[in-house]
């Protein structure tokens, strides 16, 4: 009897499986969208085959905190993450979701992060997720719910805590979505709307959470003076039903803070023994969001992405545009409300010791919605390839590569992603190890890297070397993952 067909075998590949183990020469053959065997497959009669001698071949990358909840469905190419290997994305992040919240308006700060009104149109999650799936976005997308969106929906008064009403309200909005398939809850009790949460309100969140088996994903209330005190309080709220936790976008932010990273990881190591604790950054020295003139101090470069009140300021530093008007940092700020920004507020030490701490996992926290958008929304994944493993030797390409893949899904729940083993998504990326690295630059900011050369998502081959080929990817329930794919990833 001759063998089943695979629908595409990759050829004499450098495997890296993602369990951060030395790699290995093996084929790998795809079919009906998850691998279907590894191993010396030469002989297999296949639909399409690719000679990879001298590549990498990896899992595909998982972004774990990307802000591209209506990017998937606006822009389902998703060029700026399918081109750096991403295969799968986690929206909802920082407290902040679309879904199930609507605006009869513009919508205020910090849900503009997101869109404008047109984002906002979804009664319910489970109408969002039926969105994405028909959008069929390039890549898988995941989904947390947004604290401050529940709040938005449920409380009177944003300015206060909610009351026991209000928490069950919220509880019963977050269980409703999280049965619908999201994959946990996200807060962002630095930003305005959800900074009078208490921590009766936010251990509630995260016991439903728990109860429903997801994740609670937090930027925390403060990452400058007070980010001791703040992380304190992250691992309070998800102790009491061991949630797991995720500390998004992990930094030492401010002069004053540079060098404190090892302070705050030593705390992040104490906690993990007592509770599920991981965190995610990014590999660069600048963060980005909204247009703050509190974080203009002149001890720090700010670059004005975009301005609504000053358009042609925008892609200039804050330092000049202050001088040109003969006015200091803030005040100039002040003049180019509302608008996005970057902040170069963090140390490279600090980014580097957190980086390559074993528990943390990349996420490009780009924001797609931006003019002159931070140069990490196209450039994350391959400058920690390219930049920090290959030419730094911050870590090994095995380590870099379980860091955006096996690890990220062990700690969100996806259970048939993040590994090459049989059985599994056939989500795969291949790139050049010679030549992969980031071409985004904070002058030019949106630039296809180097060096990735194929994609597949759900065994579907969707990028070659610099163009999208097809859009495979659709909504990644946290409640429909294959019994013998959690198997695998448990091994």
């Amino acid at each position: 009897m001759s063998p089943v067909p695979a629908d595409i075998l990759l050829l004499n590949g450098l495997v890296f499986d993602g369990g951060g183990d030395a790699p290995y020469v093996a084929d790998i053959a795809i079919r009906d969208g998850v691998v279907a065997a590894i191993g010396q497959l030469g002989e297999l009669p296949s639909r399409q085959h690719f000679d990879l001698a001298g590549k990498a071949v990896v899992p595909g990358f998982i972004d774990v905190h990307s802000h591209d909840d209506y990017a998937c469905i606006r822009q389902p190419e998703m060029t700026a993450k399918i081109s750096q290997g991403v295969t799968t994305v986690v929206v909802g992040n920082c407290g902040l979701s679309i879904a199930p919240l609507r605006f009869p308006g513009a919508p205020e700060e910090p849900f503009n992060l997101l869109g404008d009104d047109k984002a906002f149109s979804y009664a319910s999650f489970a109408d969002y997720a039926a969105a994405i799936d028909e959008a069929r976005p390039a890549v898988n997308v995941a989904a947390l719910v947004g604290h401050t969106t529940l709040r938005k929906i449920c409380l009177a008064d944003l300015g206060k805590a909610a009351g026991p009403d209000e928490r069950r309200h919220m509880q019963i909005l977050l269980a409703e979505a999280l049965q619908a398939g999201a994959t946990g809850l996200s807060s962002g009790v630095y930003y305005a709307p959800a900074a009078a949460a208490d921590l009766d309100e936010l251990t509630a969140l995260a016991r439903t959470v728990s109860d429903h088996g997801g994740v609670y994903a937090t930027h925390i209330r403060s990452e400058y003076d007070g980010i001791a005190e703040a992380l304190q309080e992250a691992f309070t709220t998800s102790s009491p039903a061991q949630t797991p936790l995720i500390i998004s976008h992990h930094k030492c932010a401010g002069v004053r803070n540079w060098g404190r990273s090892a302070e705050t990881l030593g705390l992040i190591d104490a906690a993990a023994k007592r509770q599920p604790v991981a965190m995610d950054t990014y590999p660069y020295t600048a963060g980005s969001s909204v247009l703050n003139p509190d974080l203009c101090d002149g001890e720090i470069k700010v670059l004005i992405n975009s301005s609504e009140s000053h358009p042609d300021q925008a892609g200039r530093y804050l330092s000049d545009i202050a001088a040109d008007w003969g006015i200091d940092e803030r005040e100039a700020a002040k003049r180019l409300l509302p608008g996005y920004a970057c902040y170069f507020q963090i140390h490279e030490d600090d980014m580097r010791r957190i980086l390559a701490h074993p528990l943390c996992m990349v996420g490009s926290d780009g924001l797609p919605n931006d003019q002159n958008p931070h140069p990490r929304l196209w450039g994350t994944f391959p400058r920690v390839l390219g930049h920090y493993a290959r030419d730094q030797k911050l870590f090994s390409l095995a380590e870099a590569v379980a860091k955006m893949t096996a690890l990220p899904a062990r700690r969100f729940g996806f259970h048939d992603r993040g590994r090459l083993a049989v059985g599994m998504a056939a989500d795969i990326t291949v790139f050049d190890m010679d030549t992969v690295a980031d071409r985004a630059t904070f002058e030019k900011p949106i630039q296809i890297s180097a060096g990735i050369d194929e994609v597949f998502v759900n065994g579907v081959h969707s990028w070659s070397h610099g163009e999208g080929l097809a859009r495979a990817g659709g909504f990644l329930s946290h409640r429909t993952i294959p019994a013998e794919a959690a198997a695998v990833a448990g091994e």
